[in-house]
Parts: C-alpha cells; sequence; structure tokens
C-alpha cells in the first residue's frame, strides 16, 4: 500500500520531540528508509535525558538517569548505538543524622532494629502493620502503614513523599504506592532489572547516535514551523502534551515539576554515592547527585559536581516531570485520548504525549512497537 501518494510533502515523518521515545522512532523509520524530521523547541536534543561534560563529568542535566530493564529487546537495541557501564544504583537515604540503604533491605533494618536475621526483620514490620490495623487504606499514609508499618514509614515514605508531591499523605491517594518491596536480603541493588548502567559518555551521545542521518531542527516551536509548512509531512509524531495540541480544550492536565541547583564543588568527593535521599520533611530537596560516582572517578582531581533536586508546584511554562494521574485528571486525558482517535496523521507518544510516567526503557519500547505498526502499513 502507498501512504498518501501524490501528495505535496517533503518528509514521511515529522517528529515533535529529540527525546528517546521521537529519536527511538526516527532511527528505526530512517533505518527503513524513510524520510524523517525531528524538531525540538529546546536547544538541544535528547530531552530530560539531556547530559553534557563539566570539568570531565557528566552531568545529567535535568534529574538522575539510570536506565534498567528486563527487556532483551530493548537492552539489545540500546547496545548497538551506545555502550553501557556496568553502575549499579544503591541509593542512600539520609533521616536527621541517621543514614539507611536503599530499597528496603536488611541493611536497612539492621540499622534501624539492630536486627540481624530476616526472621527478626520480618517479625517487627508484621507487628507494626498489625497494630496499625488498616485493612481497606483510604489515603497514602494509610497505604503505606499497611504495607511496611510505622518506623519505616516515619522515617523513609512519609516526609520524601510529601515533599514530592507538595502535600501530606494523608491528602494523596494510595494508589501512589501500590507497593513498598521490602526484601529480607543484605542487597543494595535498587533495581531488579537484569540489565542496568550508564551510556558511557552521556545519554546526549547515544541519541546523537540514534538520530545520525536524520535532519534536526532545535530552536524549533511545532505551532509555528506547522503554521509555515502545513503540508510538510505524511505524518506527525507528537510527543508535547497532548492537552496543548488540543489547544486545552478540556483544561489542563496536572504535573509536578523540578527545579535543580547545581553546583561545582572544589574537593574530590562530596557524599561518597551517587544518590542521597534527604527523606526529612524540613529539608527542602529531596536528594542530592554527585555525577562522579555514575562514572567511576570521572572528572579532574579536587573537583565535584552535585545537584539539589527539589520538587517544585507545576505551571505552564514549567517543564512537567510528573503526570499527577489521579481519577481528575485520568478522566481529562481520556477526553483528549478519545479526540486523538480522530487524528489518524498524528500518532502520540512518549510520556506528554500518553500522559503517563514511562521509565526509560518503556518509552524506547514503546517507540519500537510504534515504529513497528507504521512499518507494517507501508508493506
Amino acid at each position: 500500500m502507498v501512504i498518501g501518494e501524490g501528495q505535496p510533502i517533503i518528509y514521511d515523518y515529522l517528529i515533535v520531540g529529540a527525546g528517546l521515545y521521537g529519536a527511538t522512532f526516527a532511527q528505526v523509520l530512517s533505518e527503513y528508509g524513510k524520510k524523517c524530521i525531528v524538531i525540538d523547541k529546546r536547544p538541544h536534543i535528547a530531552g530530560n535525558a539531556y547530559t553534557e561534560n563539566i570539568n570531565g563529568i557528566t552531568v545529567h542535566k535535568y534529574g538522575a538517569h539510570i536506565f534498567h530493564t528486563d527487556d532483551h529487546t530493548v537492552w539489545n537495541y540500546v547496545n548497538r548505538f551506545i555502550e553501557f557501564n556496568h553502575f549499579v544504583n544503591a541509593p542512600i537515604a539520609r533521616y536527621k543524622d541517621e543514614l539507611y540503604n536503599l530499597p528496603f533491605n536488611m541493611n536497612t533494618f539492621s540499622k534501624m532494629w539492630n536486627v540481624f536475621s530476616p526472621s527478626e526483620a520480618q517479625f517487627i514490620v508484621e507487628t507494626q502493620r498489625m497494630a496499625a490495623n488498616i485493612t481497606e487504606p483510604k489515603n497514602l499514609e494509610e497505604q503505606a502503614l499497611h504495607l511496611v508499618g510505622r518506623d519505616v514509614y516515619e522515617k523513609l515514605v512519609k516526609g520524601y513523599t510529601e515533599k514530592q508531591w507538595g502535600t501530606k499523605c494523608c491528602n494523596l491517594p494510595a494508589f501512589i504506592i501500590r507497593r513498598l518491596p521490602l526484601r529480607f536480603t543484605y542487597d543494595n541493588n535498587y533495581f531488579n532489572d537484569r540489565y542496568q548502567g550508564i551510556p558511557i559518555g552521556g545519554y546526549t551521545r547515544l541519541v546523537q547516535n540514534l538520530l545520525s542521518g536524520t535532519q534536526v531542527r532545535l530552536n524549533t516551536n511545532y505551532y509555528d514551523f506547522i503554521k509555515q509548512n502545513p503540508d510538510i509531512s505524511h505524518k506527525t509524531v507528537f510527543t508535547g502534551p497532548i492537552d496543548e495540541f488540543f489547544d486545552f480544550c478540556y483544561g489542563e492536565l496536572e504535573y509536578r515539576s523540578l527545579r535543580f541547583e547545581t553546583e561545582l564543588i572544589d574537593m574530590d568527593n562530596f557524599q561518597g554515592n551517587a544518590v542521597v535521599n534527604y527523606t526529612e520533611r524540613n529539608i527542602p530537596y529531596t536528594r542530592i547527585i554527585e555525577y562522579k560516582h555514575f562514572e567511576f572517578g570521572a572528572g579532574s582531581a579536587g573537583k565535584t559536581i552535585v545537584t539539589k533536586e527539589y520538587p517544585a508546584e507545576w505551571r505552564r511554562g514549567l517543564e512537567p516531570y510528573y503526570p499527577i494521574n489521579n481519577d481528575t485528571n485520568n478522566a481529562v486525558y481520556e477526553k483528549y485520548r478519545a479526540l486523538s482517535q480522530n487524528k489518524p496523521d498524528v500518532i502520540f507518544g512518549g510520556r506528554l504525549g500518553k500522559y503517563q510516567y514511562y521509565d526509560m526503557d518503556k518509552v524506547i519500547a514503546a517507540a519500537l512497537h510504534d515504529a513497528a505498526k507504521e512499518l507494517e502499513r507501508w508493506n
């Protein structure tokens, strides 16, 4: 089947957004001979995964990104374009003057309760869960107490979560925390996924390789661009906010945002770990990232770079990071999704196009799936 035969077009696909979804989609379709153009309103590629080299240190400009997946296809795919190191995420949580390992495991419980065996830790957790006497949690606080008991909740969940979402846990819906895994082993690896690491040289290099051979235009607003070029492509792949695409006709979808304070410090090693979470409510940032520890001693001697990460209320004009997928927002999104079904020439993808938080591997998997569906249409 020939798509759009005789139309005055230049490209098969206009791809809006040079992040992981857009870059993956462009790579697959370009590899099969389709002509793509990628535009992005930012002055750089790679979206929120953008990294840059400062003093020999790869800095994640929009928050720490650690690649992890159980998807063998995705892992093989990204390794075609860049080599990954063997970084394992083992964050530390600081509560007042106490340090705890994450995820919640025997190292956490041993420090918290001075226990040494899984049976001792399980007994304390179960005793606290029973004391909470919650069978049908009505909010996030009750859900957490039901899952992990009071000590873990008070020290490691409550303050961090309230900072992240900007309200008390008792005001948040229970579904935000569907599960809080407790590991009764001495294992600090945060992820259970089989494959884990960070691209050597950073995510920007990965995206550069994905986009090799594809035309890319930065500092380009889609709405201005499409007014000037209304017939530029057969199809549009849109990874921006779906509500904005439809001119907010059903209202704005809600997000949480972030702001970052990054500092070059005159010392070799600031905190001894890539990620340290601060779980007290009265400390305004949720975590400090020290980038050297992602790449095993990178950078010049006597210098390190750290970023404090602050949750922030979102308003139009700020970067939308985390969709607030409560019942109200999900109902609004469903209206936009229904509208999108009437736009067969537009593919909505990525976390903003789908109004869904995605890990990086899930974004790439979705792009591979959608690209494969498009190739089927061409055959």
